[in-house]
């Protein structure tokens, strides 16, 4: 099938914008694959200090430099439920390194943090630079120069992005990333959202909203909404960094330790030592990213990866932009409904057909570049197969080529909505992007007064209060990278739902982030540049009109006279302490914008 005629106008782009980056960024790799096998460079003093707690046979082999040598990058902690599956994974890559004659050690272990708990709290301030830390403490992992591969083990918001990043950076080598896959179903998305709902109208007691949240978020393994997390896993298929099929396989299954055993001898397959040599700085390239945004697009995926793809492309020396995201778009309809752009969940999508089918209706369409390189060859038409066990050994079969529910997943030509429902907006406010496909389209434009605050626990305040009777626009700036590291705002969501459904018109402008799972309200997001930056938002006062449209993609204050005002001042000072937020001064300083990735490194 012919490549649609936009995906290819803004790849032409995207490669005539990132030439010279990409260019040095792939002389750069290629001298690093120059020097040969790392450990030839290594002195008999640096070899024995990387080997001195291995056994005798692993030790051997290293010492002969006849096996391939992995290095594990883990995001295991036992507090996240999508990460506490990782705890034996490095066992059984060992495991998996010596059948085939090689060898792995954990190289490194690097922070994983959980938005889920810190939702609303002080630590949500670390959560987006927690990223940039990730790529750091894998670089030091790496730094070693003892690996012939990598692989990565992470599943959640900023940790995948961050490994990400790291295996750019190290792209002379090989890198596999293995997930661990979602907990199996629970109470179901909406009723879970339902009790939010009636907790913040005072209708039920706390007691009933943690039996709901206990009975959704329920045991080891990704939670099963489809927001930042599941977003991330559905693009390391789409961007060949994983086995095809692997990202929604349940854990402690047996397809799942099969799996993992599977992408570690994968990971030693395509090192520099055989003849399948493919490291990831030929696998991340434009076609790459441009299937990624087209995932995103298809599947409705998190509002995030609007900041972290652009954070990645940039590691790869390839340099991406939101108007790439937004036509990107308008030319990739809407496949799938998962929570919260339908009632299912990531079990019930992946049950439906999944990526597979999801990826041969694109290839169809002319929708996907097929001729990307990825972990297991050339060709996308590789991620239309799914693992299955046969008498204990595991084969890559044809995935289905219907879906089996058509209320979670559409064929290509017959989709849930014709765009992908991600916008940009742009106008007198700055630049922002907005998540539609779970927004009711009588609900795409919203013009109505502003109320004006500078923390989200003042939006709580006022909700309590009673303060919203009439439609309203709620702006919460100075939540910017710089003014106190970009947290996400999603803990308003059900207040905003509330007034939604007494029937006011409301909308949300910040310079902060929403979750993953940002839902029916309308939300213009990343607002750059950010209030402590001089942006518009620092003069909107209370009371100004301001018409947020996203038909037509734009983000103003009516008046323009109120853009004269001097800028309002925030005093900022309770977000420069407590829960380690005092630490972070160094990346509020340096980070960049978010319309470039809101990276410090």
């Amino acid at each position: 099938m012919k490549l649609n005629d936009t995906l290819r106008r803004v790849t032409e782009r995207i490669q005539e914008r990132s030439a010279p980056t990409r260019a040095a960024y792939l002389a750069r790799m290629a001298a690093q694959r120059d020097q040969g096998p790392k450990r030839a460079h290594l002195s008999c003093g640096n070899q024995a200090h990387a080997y001195a707690a291995m056994d005798d046979a692993d030790k051997s082999k290293l010492a002969e430099s006849s096996a391939g040598n992995i290095g594990i990058i883990t995001a295991y902690n036992d507090m996240l439920s999508a990460h506490q599956p990782f705890e034996h994974y490095p066992d059984l890559i060992r495991r998996a390194a010596r059948e085939v004659g090689g060898t792995a050690q954990v190289a490194g272990g690097v922070p994983a943090m959980c938005d889920g708990v810190t939702q609303g709290q002080p630590g949500m301030e670390l959560s987006l630079f927690s990223r940039d830390v990730i790529a750091l403490a894998a670089g030091v992992g790496l730094s070693h120069n003892t690996f012939d591969s990598a692989v990565f083990l992470g599943v959640c918001d900023k940790i995948v992005p961050g490994l990400v990043i790291a295996a750019a950076t190290f792209g002379h080598i090989p890198a596999v990333f293995i997930p661990a896959g979602p907990m199996p179903s629970g109470l179901p998305n909406d009723e879970k959202a339902r009790v939010r709902t009636q907790f913040a109208q005072g209708e039920v007691d706390r007691n009933a909203l943690m039996a709901a949240e206990m009975a959704s978020y329920h045991g080891p393994g990704t939670c099963t909404f489809y927001g930042t997390a599941n977003t991330n896993q559905m693009l390391m298929e789409f961007m060949g960094l994983h086995l095809p099929g692997s990202s929604f396989v349940n854990p402690g299954t047996p397809l799942r330790e099969a799996l993992t055993l599977a992408a570690a001898k994968r990971a030693l397959a395509i090192s520099d030592l055989g003849n399948d040599y493919t490291p990831t700085s030929a696998i991340l390239d434009e076609k790459a990213y441009v299937n990624g945004i087209v995932g995103l697009n298809a599947t409705g995926g998190s509002t995030n990866l609007l900041i972290h793809l652009i954070a990645m492309a940039r590691a790869s020396g390839i340099l991406l932009d939101w108007t790439d995201f937004a036509e990107i778009s308008e030319a990739v309809p809407l496949m799938a409904r998962v929570y919260p752009n339908g009632l299912a969940d990531v079990n019930h999508f992946h049950a439906a057909g999944g990526l597979g089918y999801m990826i041969g209706q694109l290839l169809q369409g002319g929708l996907l570049h097929d001729d990307t390189l990825s972990i297991m060859g050339q060709g996308m038409a590789l991620y239309t197969q799914e693992p299955k066990l046969r008498d204990g050994e595991l084969t890559f079969e044809p995935g289905s080529k219907d879906s089996l529910n058509e209320k979670i997943l559409r064929p290509c030509k017959d989709p849930f909505q014709p765009t992908g429902g991600l916008k940009r907006l742009a106008g007198n406010l700055g630049a922002g992007v907005m998540k539609v496909s779970a927004v009711a389209e009588e609900r795409h434009i919203v013009e109505a007064p502003a109320r004006v605050f500078h923390d989200q626990d003042e939006v709580k305040a006022a909700f309590r209060a009673n303060e919203f009777t009439t439609d309203t626009v709620v702006v919460v700036r100075y939540q910017g990278p710089k003014a106190n590291g970009m947290p996400e705002l999603h803990s308003l969501t059900p207040l905003l739902s509330v007034l939604q459904e007494r029937g006011l018109r409301v909308a949300l402008v910040t310079d902060g982030r929403m979750s993953g799972a940002s839902g029916k309200v309308p939300a213009a997001i990343h607002v750059s540049p950010e209030a402590l930056d001089g942006g518009a938002i620092a003069r909107i006062a209370d009371g100004d009109i301001i018409r947020v449209d996203a038909t037509n993609g734009t983000l103003d204050v009516l008046d323009a006279a109120a853009l004269e005002r001097e800028p309002v001042l925030a005093d900022l000072s309770a977000h420069q302490h407590g829960l380690g937020r005092e630490m972070f001064a160094a990346f509020r300083n340096h980070v960049g914008t978010a319309e470039t990735g809101a990276s410090a490194i």
